[in-house]
């Protein structure tokens, strides 16, 4: 063994035991399995064409289940005083709870943000990936990258993996040279910049209070408040929802993490909260008082929706009766 050795005649194929050459196939196969640790972009995808279409096919064949509901609520905005993010931390599969303090908004840097929204392992695996670049761009370059690159980059990460089953929808938020900016990305590679974003199974009730209460020239608390009613109202409709409201805020100095209430105090604060309209006539809509009052207005503007039309009959009869 010994001349073998120092001659390199064992370190041909066929002079290998068998044990030793199963080891190395498994060697092989566990470096591919794993070559995202050096190469983070590199992962391994299932041996056949177009995963997202016929990976259900095979699953079915099998008769398992992995077509499992995914939801949350997240939202985002913009107004004078920089920009708010808050997001709820229940994690489900199907109807099952798997969480309820899930972290579904990450520090990316000191000044930038980044929203979860879709399969959990995508999210977090992506975001991980996305604040590793932005600390390397940072050690190279000697500053920070910005929200633009940033969101371009997860941009062109979504589209190579596009019709692979990847689920992903994420608001990008934070301040840079040029400002406060706020970007929404998603699985399909779409990038779009905006004001106001609301994402998950949630986003609809979050955005019937958004359109209610949002304006650009909000204080600060009338924005923390506005961006917690949107996911607690969110909360109480979708299923999906609920745990704790996380609230994040960005500005030039950098984010801050607001609060972390859990979504009964906040349906205890809400609902029996004296409401005065006088003040705030754009309260938006979480309590009962305010429900009733909209009532009272809808019902209201409809009447006189129904008047007008009538009136505009008669004039319109009078006129054709003068001719």
């Amino acid at each position: 063994m010994a001349l073998e050795a120092i001659s390199g005649v064992n370190k041909l194929p066929f002079m290998n035991k068998f044990d030793e050459v199963q080891k190395n196939w498994d060697l092989q196969q566990i470096e591919m399995a794993t070559s995202n640790f050096t190469n983070p972009y590199s992962l391994m995808a299932p041996p056949f064409e177009n995963p997202a279409v016929n990976l259900p096919k095979i699953l079915e064949h099998c008769k398992v289940r992995m077509d499992f509901d995914h939801g949350t609520t997240t939202l985002g905005f913009k107004y004078q005083g920089g920009v708010v993010l808050c997001a709820d931390s229940r994690a489900t599969s199907g109807q099952y709870i798997g969480s309820q303090t899930m972290k579904k908004i990450v520090e990316l840097n000191n000044y930038m943000l980044g929203t979860l929204a879709g399969g959990a392992a995508d999210c977090v695996y992506w975001d991980r990936v996305l604040a590793r670049e932005c600390r390397l761009h940072e050690l190279r370059y000697k500053r920070r990258i910005a929200v633009d690159a940033a969101a371009r980059m997860m941009c062109n990460i979504c589209a190579e993996y596009k019709g692979m089953g990847l689920v992903m929808g994420m608001i990008l938020a934070g301040c840079d040279d040029e400002g406060s900016k706020l970007i929404y990305v998603d699985s399909e590679g779409m990038r779009s910049h905006g004001s106001v974003f609301s994402v998950g199974s949630g986003s609809p009730y979050a955005l019937g209070v958004l359109d209610t209460g949002y304006r650009w020239d909000m204080t600060n608390e009338e924005a923390f408040d506005l961006a917690r009613r949107g996911i607690y109202h969110a909360t109480r409709k979708d299923a999906y929802s609920g745990g704790i409201v996380r609230l994040y805020h960005i500005n030039e100095k950098g984010w801050r993490n607001i609060s972390n209430t859990d979504c009964h105090e906040l349906h205890d604060m809400f609902e029996n909260e004296p409401v005065n309209y006088a003040n705030n006539p754009n309260m938006p809509c979480t309590s009962r008082e305010w429900i009733l009052h909209k009532v009272r207005q809808d019902v209201l503007s409809q009447v006189a929706a129904v008047t007008a039309e009538k009136a505009l009959k008669v004039k319109d009869r009078l006129v054709s009766q003068n001719r």
